[in-house]
This record gives structure tokens, sequence and C-alpha cells, in this order.
């Protein structure tokens, strides 16, 4: 079986991505952040002591900086978490199809979507601070700062047990089932 290579945080290369409105969008898998793994039952509850769990990071680029609430702002997150949402559940289904315990956590609620919610909230800001080191803006919300994006951008996490290479090689299947295409910079 011929493999793709598989892109770590490490190796600093995510998947790169780009949608059918010209918007970005970067995947990366990592180890967990240490505030998963010292959390992972209380966020996840179902999940008993998983030896070997993966972060998947979703960044999708937004038309607008969201630093401030605006109708816009709020109207273009919504659509980002939507588009996240049906793109990591056709990948959460497709990886525990294939027997690997996976969920997606809803970036509205901070809740995983197919497991029943834990004690708290899990926080996709404070993980891709930590796992991809990007700053963060405290105003009424915490926003990321992305190294190209700035503002403009939207973080979304699926957690799962799958290994890295299996990973990759679904989520690009399904990326492109969602007009998602990948480039090479």
């Amino acid at each position: 079986m011929n493999y793709p290579k598989v892109y770590t945080s490490e190796q600093a290369c995510p998947i790169n991505l780009v949608g059918e409105t010209g918007q970005a969008v970067q995947i990366s898998i990592h180890a967990p952040s240490q505030y998963i793994c010292a959390n992972c039952e209380r966020i996840l509850p179902d999940w008993k002591r998983q030896p070997f769990l993966r972060v998947v990071i979703v960044l999708q680029q937004s038309r607008y900086q969201l630093v401030k609430k605006t109708a816009e702002v709020e109207s273009e997150k919504e659509r980002l978490r939507e588009k996240f949402m049906r793109f990591g559940c056709d990948l959460a289904f497709n990886l525990r199809d294939r027997g690997y315990l996976t969920d997606l956590i809803d970036p509205r609620t901070g809740y995983p979507l197919l497991s029943h919610p834990g004690a708290i909230p899990h926080d996709d800001t404070a993980v891709v601070k930590a796992l991809l080191n990007y700053p963060v803006i405290k105003n009424q919300c915490r926003v990321l700062v992305h190294p190209d994006w700035g503002a403009a951008v939207y973080p979304s996490i699926l957690i799962s047990e799958a290994p890295p290479i299996v990973i990759e090689w679904v989520t690009k299947g399904i990326a492109s089932m969602h007009g998602w295409k990948e480039i090479n910079y």
C-alpha cells in the first residue's frame, strides 16, 4: 500500500487546502496538548485511558477579522462552524467505521458532538495556542492570530485514536468531497 507522508506539528507542514470561495484551510495532526492529556476523561468521559490520542486542528480562513462582534462576523463564524461540522462528522464517522474512537468538538460549546459531554468544555483556542504557538488576542472572546491570516481564522478540533497516517489519508479524501483542494506551497 502506498501511504502519503505524515505531517506533524514538529515538521510544521500542515495539509494546505483551498475552498471553492478561495479561502484557505490548514489541517494539522498533533500529539495532544498537556491540557488534553490531563483532562481527557473530564472532556470526553466515554474515553477511558486512551494511550495514543491525536488532535486534528482545522483552521479555516475567515472573510473577516474575528475581533469585533458584528452581524457579519457572527454570520461568518456560524458559516465556518457549519462547514467544520459537516467535514468533521464525515471524517469522524469514516475513522469510527475503521475502528478508531474519534470525536469532534463543537466550536461553539466546547463539548464533544458524538460522545457524552464531560464535566469541562474543551478550549479550541487554548489548544491551538499550545500546539501551534499562535498568539491570542483577549477581548470579548479569545481570538487566534494566524501568521498569514491575522485574526481572520476560525479554529476547530477533532480528537482521534487513529494513527496520523490514517488520519491524513482519510482527511484528504474527505476534504475533496467538501470542495477543499490540496495546494502545495
